[in-house]
């Protein structure tokens, strides 16, 4: 393997297609986040799922609390194009009729239905029109014998949970379903996910639930998340934050970038600045993630605000500023020219927006090869 590529060999998973995203079985894996409008304020939540798509969520999982949110969720799948996930509760009824509204998955325990008959009802409906389930095992729900039998939250009480459900599906015959075992903690939730992949050949939907705030919680979530994408275990995930959802896909592709099994627009190398810096780094940084936001293809760009350290990184970028007066930008591993320090972010945009230009016109959008170069570095 050459370094730069990714390392992860992926668990094997049964393929699912949710709306025209594939899940499994070697698919991309996908980044979800969930809506946390009023569902029956339609025009709130298209807006919402509007911005979640836009900073490059895959799946979007909606409440359907009522009959009332159904209804509102028929009138949102309808003005929408990404994949919706019905999040339902208990009542069988509500998920019947997204079922006929058009839903492109289920998230329901099948457990917490109710009678066999309902819960038969749930699976032919899923089954007719090719809708794959979710079943999701929450460390702050689990089943009160569990409770009692564990005596605590534990992994082997998430497990043990989740396969209850799955016995009633394979009952059933139905083979079309993920599966998350979620908690705060973060061993908790890896050792649980790393049971069940053993035992299973479905999907694994990842997620730290209740991470907390936007800091800890994306703290949380990379080091719980990123711990099992490591190890080749998932096919989707979630970053659960107490924060705007968008940024929730944003954590979410970050962590798939760091581990190199996802890109998607900038990716931004930067040094956090020091008394040898040239320019102002950190207002350079967040001015150029502000502008370049709207750019989808994937495309590193160094920062460095010294000569030091700075040459290195930019000729490894295929846009690289390294710090001086005035500052030199590298192009695809080379000095390309000079420009004044008071000019930086207009001109690292202009060079970026060309790069990616370029690439677009040659059919070719992916960063051409760049020579390894020894970099001496401090610091």
């Amino acid at each position: 393997m050459k370094f730069g590529e990714c390392p992860v060999t992926r668990r094997k998973s049964r393929r699912l297609q949710v709306g025209q995203v594939p899940i499994g079985d070697g698919a991309p894996i996908s980044v979800q986040s969930m809506t946390n409008t009023e569902t029956t304020d339609v025009a709130a939540t298209v807006a919402q799922i509007g911005r979640l798509v836009e900073a490059g969520a895959d799946i979007v999982r909606v409440s359907v609390p009522s009959m009332d949110a159904a209804e509102a969720f028929g009138k949102i799948k309808q003005q929408v194009a990404v994949p919706l996930v019905a999040d339902i509760h208990f009542d069988y009824k509500i998920a019947l009729r997204v079922a006929e509204l058009g839903v492109d998955c289920l998230r329901i325990n099948p457990g917490n239905i109710g009678r066999e008959d309902r819960v038969r009802a749930v699976v032919q409906a899923a089954r007719d029109r090719g809708i794959p389930l979710r079943v999701g095992v929450n460390a702050g729900s689990l089943e009160k014998d569990l409770q009692k039998k564990y005596g605590e939250p534990t992994p082997d009480a998430l497990v043990e949970s989740a396969l209850r459900h799955i016995e009633i599906l394979a009952k059933l015959d139905f083979k079309d379903f993920k599966v998350s075992v979620k908690a705060s903690d973060v061993f908790m939730a890896v050792e649980a996910y790393r049971k069940l992949a053993k035992l299973i050949e479905q999907p694994l939907h990842l997620g730290i639930t209740e991470a907390g705030g936007f800091r800890s919680g994306a703290v949380k979530s990379a080091i719980g998340i990123g711990m099992l994408l490591a190890e080749g275990i998932g096919d989707t995930i979630r970053v659960s934050l107490a924060a705007d959802p968008v940024e929730e896909v944003r954590v979410g592709w970050d962590i798939l970038k760091a581990l190199r099994l996802r890109s998607k627009g900038l990716n931004l190398i930067a040094c956090p600045s020091c008394s040898r810096q040239e320019f102002d780094v950190i207002g350079t940084v967040n001015a150029l993630e502000a502008r370049l936001e709207d750019i989808k293809e994937s495309i590193d760009v160094a920062v460095i605000g010294c000569c030091v350290n700075g040459p290195g990184e930019a000729r490894a970028a295929s846009v690289g500023l390294a710090g001086g007066s005035p500052s030199l930008i590298f192009i695809n591993g080379k000095p390309d020219h000079k420009i004044p320090n008071d000019r930086l972010v207009d001109e690292i945009e202009r060079v970026v927006r060309e790069q990616v230009r370029r690439r677009s016109e040659s059919g070719n959008t992916a960063a051409p090869a760049k020579a390894v170069i020894p970099i001496k570095q401090t610091g």
